[in-house]
């Protein structure tokens, strides 16, 4: 989605690579993630899992008129909770799943933050451990200076088939360019199958073209928000409260 927002916004690499604030993340996933919420919140957009977004009938019917009216109609939303007043407003039914879609774009910069606040050795463990409990075998942290910034390496088997696979990871605020890719492929090539470079930051878009470059050997990139979605999605530093709902059935008192 980023991708494909930025190439359709003609935004440049250097405009890609503003950070938002002091933080980890760029202001374009910054605001990219609210745009999301706003649309969540109009029924514009659902989410069915982890990192998949479709648009719903009222997202696409919606006219550039009324998807500028989203931001003011969903603060008249969130100050009144009068759903059915709002819906008048954009000409069509809003659902709403009642869940606090914003909570999300704010438990990621605490996790971020706490994951920069991290050594630097305690983010290579980190990462090491979200290795193990994504099914990795044999992980392990070397860390040795001068070796190209592979700091562990790791086995993944899927069925009979095993792949050696070396990790690098970057606990940075500054995004992650294209060198830092070529070097550690440099330092990869036969000794490993697979390259994974974790980051708390964000990639360039000269570093995601790099890893994937044509006749080079691929390298995965995991950057600070797809890093937080692995965390909680395995439970490591997240944990996910439940909230108790309550609904009361008349029918059963009518039936006694």
């Amino acid at each position: 989605m980023e991708d494909d927002v930025s190439e359709a916004l003609h935004l440049s690499d250097e405009i890609l690579a503003v950070p938002h604030g002091d933080g980890p993340r760029s202001q374009f996933q910054y605001e990219l993630a609210w745009v999301r919420t706003y649309l969540k919140k109009v029924g514009a957009v659902e989410n069915s899992e982890r990192g998949i977004w479709s648009l719903t009938p009222l997202g696409a019917a919606m006219s550039e008129a009324a998807l500028r009216e989203v931001p003011r109609v969903v603060r008249v939303q969130t100050r009144s909770a009068r759903l059915p007043e709002v819906a008048d407003e954009l000409e069509g039914s809003i659902e709403s799943d009642g869940s606090d879609s914003e909570s999300e774009i704010f438990w990621k910069e605490q996790l971020l933050d706490a994951m920069l606040s991290m050594p630097a050795d305690g983010f290579e463990r980190l990462c090491q451990r979200l290795l193990r409990e994504s099914g990795f075998t044999k992980v392990e942290v070397t860390g040795r200076s001068g070796d190209g910034g592979i700091d562990g390496i790791g086995v993944l088997r899927v069925q009979l088939v095993s792949f050696h696979v070396l990790f690098q990871s970057k606990r940075w605020k500054g995004s992650v360019g294209s060198a830092v890719v070529r070097d550690f492929r440099g330092a990869m090539v036969g000794r490993a199958d697979k390259g994974l470079i974790f980051t708390t930051s964000t990639f360039t878009a000269d570093a995601r073209r790099e890893a994937t470059r044509d006749g080079a050997p691929a390298i995965d990139l995991v950057d600070g928000d797809a890093l937080a979605d692995l965390l909680k999605q395995l439970g490591l530093g997240v944990r996910i409260k439940k909230v108790e709902e309550v609904e009361i059935e008349p029918e059963f008192f009518r039936s006694i």
